[in-house]
């Protein structure tokens, strides 16, 4: 079983499992729909940290980013620091995807998310714009809770970020339920 670094969940496993449950008409009509809840489970994806400078007008921001090692796809997550040890643990689990893509790779979709962001609040703000990313040399993991539902033949996904404690929407659900089909195509 692997050892990694994670950030510390902000979510326990009984808060998880009452956010899933819920109560009243809504938690009722998804039972209905979706079936009751089955099993919740603990998820770390990998994420690599990055040093980001953005110059703009002549102006230089720095920024500490992750992004997903997996697929480059889910949105940033931002940092005022690097976490430290009081942030993290450390934890040996089989619940943890490895990295697939090379840092190179991770770099340019960085930047075109950064690219992105900068844009949407205003194309016409951006003069001279230079962005840098330099990746930091470990990995960090973000723990996720996943909540299964329905029946054996058919089973609906749900995903909370421990951290942020949020439901995450289709492309998390997707990232998992891809790395969870391979993973029984494998036997592991």
């Amino acid at each position: 079983m692997p050892s990694i670094r994670s950030l510390k969940p902000n979510v326990t496993r009984d808060d998880v499992i009452r956010q899933f449950s819920g109560a009243g008409p809504s938690a009722a009509l998804r039972n209905v729909l979706h079936g009751r809840l089955r099993s919740v489970a603990e998820l770390y994806l990998p994420f690599r940290i990055f040093r980001a400078q953005i110059t703009n007008r002549g102006v230089l921001e720095e920024k500490l980013v992750a992004i997903d090692a997996m697929s480059g796809t889910l949105d940033l997550f931002q940092f005022d620091h690097v976490p430290n040890g009081n942030e993290t643990i450390t934890i040996d689990t089989r619940n943890c995807p490895t990295s697939i893509l090379t840092d190179t790779l991770l770099t340019d979709r960085v930047l075109a998310k950064l690219r992105r962001v900068l844009y949407s609040n205003g194309f016409f703000k951006m003069r001279d714009l230079q962005l840098s990313a330099v990746p930091l040399p470990d990995e960090l993991h973000i723990p996720y809770w996943l909540g299964f539902r329905g029946s054996e033949n058919h089973v609906q996904l749900s995903v909370i970020d421990a951290v942020r404690r949020r439901p995450e929407g289709a492309k998390v659900r997707r990232l998992v339920e891809e790395w969870l089909a391979k993973k029984n195509e494998s036997g592991i």
